[in-house]
């Protein structure tokens, strides 16, 4: 892997695979033993600007159930690009701990973090990408599927063509999935990321569609997934996305146009009653909490490969 985890474009399909694998097996060791010592001596500093409850509470256990240690910085104990450069908080990380992982608002900021850093960065989410979901979300398939390769495994996007989108887009086309994302007129995915996973998807054979139309990403689709309507940063916008959105909403109507055994995924926190119905995600076909446990599993082996333990 490369020395950061800034996109999930930075890794090769091969790449991916063995975080699976690694994911998995320490989380048969872990369950067996409690804790694993491989990361004795080694700190995370959890650089945040934007509230979480998955996110840290995962990073920091993961660190600290392989024997390593974690530091929290909230939004405002740094300032970043404040109260001190990027750059400078950087290179001041640097020379205390073995690991920046950041959550920004500014897809910008993870990049300059990257750039100055001399120790690994690991983008725990920013405006353009969530890559450690993306990952988490991809095992949980990997899983359902029996850990057979998920080329031609077939998955809808509903809803914003967000972050979580994007960087589903992008490992879809690394895989060699079936993706449709079915969005309103004016909120698809980035050009930029549709171009980067058209490319991979050449060598992968994946299929990458764009709709308007969410039943078109319901039917015939092994998995679908809904993320929030408004993200933050983007509460002015709550009352028109909600217009926007209106017809967008995954629920038991939507549902009954698809497989009966199709799985029901969201990253979380949720909106019920808007981009996802109570009966939905607490039902039978949701694998949500499946997705937040391997929040943890795939986090532990994106650090241990990182830092090469």
């Amino acid at each position: 892997m490369k020395k950061d985890l800034i996109s999930i474009s930075d890794l090769k399909k091969g790449e991916i695979y063995s975080l699976f694998k690694k994911a998995l097996v320490l989380k048969e060791k872990i369950k067996k033993k409690g804790r694993v010592r491989i990361l004795k001596g080694e700190i995370a500093v959890l650089v945040f600007e934007k509230p979480s409850l998955r996110t840290r509470v995962t990073y920091e256990v993961a660190m600290k159930e392989m024997g390593g240690d974690s530091i929290y910085l909230a939004p405002g104990d740094i300032g970043l690009g404040k109260r001190e450069s990027v750059s400078d908080v950087a290179k001041n990380l640097s020379l205390w701990v073995s690991l920046i992982i950041a959550r920004t608002f500014s897809h910008s900021t993870v990049e300059e973090l990257s750039l100055s850093a001399s120790i690994p960065v690991i983008n725990a989410l920013s405006d353009l990408e969530h890559p450690c979901q993306v990952l988490a979300d991809l095992l949980t398939i990997y899983e359902i599927k029996g850990k057979k390769r998920l080329n031609g495994v077939k998955i809808g996007w509903v809803g914003d063509g967000n972050n979580v989108c994007n960087s589903l887009i992008l490992g879809s086309a690394i895989l060699g999935c079936d993706l449709i994302v079915a969005t309103p007129p004016g909120y698809e995915p980035k050009k930029e990321i549709l171009d980067n996973a058209l490319s991979r998807a050449k060598e992968s054979r994946a299929k990458i569609f764009l709709t308007h139309n969410p039943v078109e990403a319901v039917k015939d689709r092994e998995f679908i997934y809904t993320d929030v309507w408004t993200s933050m940063g983007q509460e002015k916008e709550a009352e028109e996305r909600k217009k926007a959105f209106s017809s967008f909403q995954v629920n038991k109507e939507l549902l009954s146009l698809a497989r009966p055994e199709i799985k029901v995924m969201h990253c979380l926190p949720a909106h019920r009653g808007e981009e996802i119905t109570d009966e939905v995600l607490d039902g039978p076909n949701s694998i949500v909490l499946e997705q937040a446990a391997n929040r943890l599993h795939i986090q532990r082996a994106i650090i241990t490969k990182l830092l090469k333990k």
